[in-house]
């Protein structure tokens, strides 16, 4: 195998089939030509994300940037001359790695491709691959997010926001890290809710060991969210990277626990350029991994002490909250609850995908007006988001 990534896709303990000869009839129907030639290149060792942009701006797509000889990635693209080999369509090794990914389940999601999670555009560098076990939220997204030393305080916090917002039908994104991270996917699960996790590494790379069990289920009942390919290692390098997809997916950011040099940071700085809403717990100022929450709060970050400051901020009080069904996920609500604006947005909405300017404009709403209606109509199972902007009645 060319690329650096097969030995540790094949010895990953997710995936289980690791050995040549369970492979008699090796298949990749399932995967476009485009995203087969993406993940090719991502087997490329020395390739990295911005490499791989350099040759999808140059050349226009991953199938064509294959077809150049590779002087021509160095003089056109820029790219290093010490590239490692890509391996070839045939290679063995790869069609056994895509075999992988099939028998597991993951899908490939390729940026200008429909299934594309639509919220990632509005960054400045979408990525051009993403691997996915499980499923995307379908409902509006929080995240929560903070210290991987938390106390046991914030850890408690974590778990009981991540439980009670999954209930009122938030999907609880965060990045399976320890601390704050781990116990936010936790309470969700308890609530039967849905969870996502966007990893710093190959969905394949359980990390931290400690949260095998954790990867698994998130694996089986939420998902997993990659912009690495399987076999990749977890490195420091790459969580920056990993906090943009989080804040992206997301309606808020909400920080827990978080000191002043935390990556949660990070993520509450995304949030805010992407124009997120942006939570915070507060604590004491003697705790080192409060220092950075608190600073947030002082740079107007909402106050949350539990998940009806979230609700509230969002016009939904606990009691107007959907009851979940045994899926967890909301079921209908009466439109008899809503006032009247949210009342008028409803009646516009049918089976035909009405845009959010069109909306606002028929209502005499200002898009942040809209916003939070809408929102609240998601959140009671009333409306459903579709690509681009648009929404239906649900």
């Amino acid at each position: 195998m060319a690329g650096p990534h097969a030995a540790g896709l094949l010895a990953a303990p997710l995936f289980l089939r690791p050995h040549a000869e369970h492979f008699p009839m090796i298949q990749t129907s399932e995967f476009s030509a485009e995203e087969l030639a993406l993940f090719r290149l991502h087997q490329t060792p020395g390739l990295g994300r911005v490499g791989l942009e350099r040759l999808l701006g140059c050349f226009g797509s991953a199938a064509n940037a294959l077809t150049q000889p590779r002087n021509r990635w160095h003089s056109q693209a820029g790219l290093s001359r010490r590239l490692g080999d890509t391996p070839a369509a045939d290679d063995r090794c790869f069609l056994q790695l895509c075999d992988q990914l099939q028998h597991n389940q993951v899908r490939l999601l390729r940026r200008g491709a429909s299934d594309y999670p639509a919220p990632l555009q509005q960054l400045s560098d979408p990525p051009a691959l993403l691997y996915l076990q499980g499923r995307l939220p379908t409902q509006p997204a929080l995240a929560i997010v903070g210290s991987r030393h938390a106390s046991a305080d914030g850890l408690r916090l974590a778990f009981e926001l991540g439980r009670d917002l999954a209930r009122a039908g938030f999907c609880i994104v965060s990045g399976l890290a320890r601390g704050i991270d781990g116990a936010a996917h936790q309470g969700a699960l308890e609530a039967q809710g849905h969870t996502v996790a966007v990893l710093g590494g190959g969905i394949d790379r359980i990390y931290p060991p400690e949260h095998a069990r954790l990867h698994q289920q998130l694996a089986e009942r939420g998902g997993l969210l990659s912009e690495y390919a399987p076999g990749t290692a977890p490195r420091p390098g790459h969580f920056p990277g990993r906090n943009r997809i989080i804040s992206a997916l997301c309606q808020g950011i909400l920080i827990v626990e978080a000191g002043e040099k935390s990556g949660s940071l990070i993520t509450a700085e995304f949030a805010l350029e992407l124009g997120r809403d942006v939570f915070a717990v507060p604590g004491s100022p003697l705790n080192p991994t409060c220092r950075g929450s608190l600073q947030l709060l002082k740079d107007g970050a909402t106050l949350v002490t539990s998940a009806d400051d979230v609700l509230a901020a969002y016009a939904l009080a606990p009691s107007t909250t959907a009851p979940l069904t045994e899926a967890g996920t909301p079921g209908p609500a009466a439109p008899a609850g809503l006032d009247d604006r949210a009342l008028q947005v409803f009646r516009l909405l049918d089976g035909q995908p009405r845009h959010c300017d069109e909306l606002a404009g028929r209502c005499g709403l200002t898009p942040m007006e809209l916003s939070a209606i809408v929102l609240h109509l998601e959140l009671q199972g009333l409306a459903r988001a579709c690509p681009g902007g648009c929404y239906i009645k649900a």
